[in-house]
């Protein structure tokens, strides 16, 4: 089974099971609602612990989580640096010209004349749009995902056309 990232746990919060967590995910009130179960992969391991949400709330730039069956700080502490994934099977059909991270990234860059401009290393949430961090041969460029730049996005090839406007690259 397949396992996609939707948070890191970075450390504890409170002294009543509150885990702190820098979220991967666009729907985080859907992976976080309380009932959901998220698959918990500790540093280095590939099997996961199933968790269950008991709660869910936003702190500053932080999701806070408890989980059934974790009611204190000393239940949680083992946690900590954990990755939280949800299954191939918990992912939601999204709209049209709507992607998930995972699809995105290792996408090769090209742009309309078919020149290279390289491979899409990480998504950085800006909140007006997402940026898409792509290492070219001699250095990272930012490209905004936007109508104007992304023209063309195939998931099947993993190749995404742009249009290379002044001061982009």
């Amino acid at each position: 089974m397949k396992w996609f990232n939707v948070g890191k746990i970075v450390n504890t919060h409170g002294i009543r099971g509150e885990v702190r967590v820098i979220s991967r995910t666009d729907f985080p009130e859907e992976r976080y609602a309380v009932g959901n179960v998220l698959g918990f992969f500790k540093p280095g391991s590939d099997k996961p612990i199933l968790l269950t949400v008991a709660s869910h709330r936003v702190h500053k730039n932080f999701d806070l989580l408890t989980f059934e069956g974790y009611p204190t700080i000393n239940d949680v502490e083992p946690l900590r640096d954990g990755v939280l994934k949800v299954s191939e099977d918990q992912l939601s059909e999204l709209e049209e010209d709507e992607f998930y991270f995972h699809e995105i990234i290792g996408c090769q860059v090209v742009g309309l004349e078919g020149e290279e401009i390289g491979t899409i290393t990480e998504i950085i949430q800006t909140g007006a749009n997402d940026v898409w961090a792509v290492k070219g041969k001699e250095k990272t460029h930012y490209i905004p995902y936007i109508e104007d730049v992304v023209k063309e996005v195939n998931i099947d090839e993993k190749k995404i056309t742009i249009e290379v406007i002044d001061g982009l690259l």
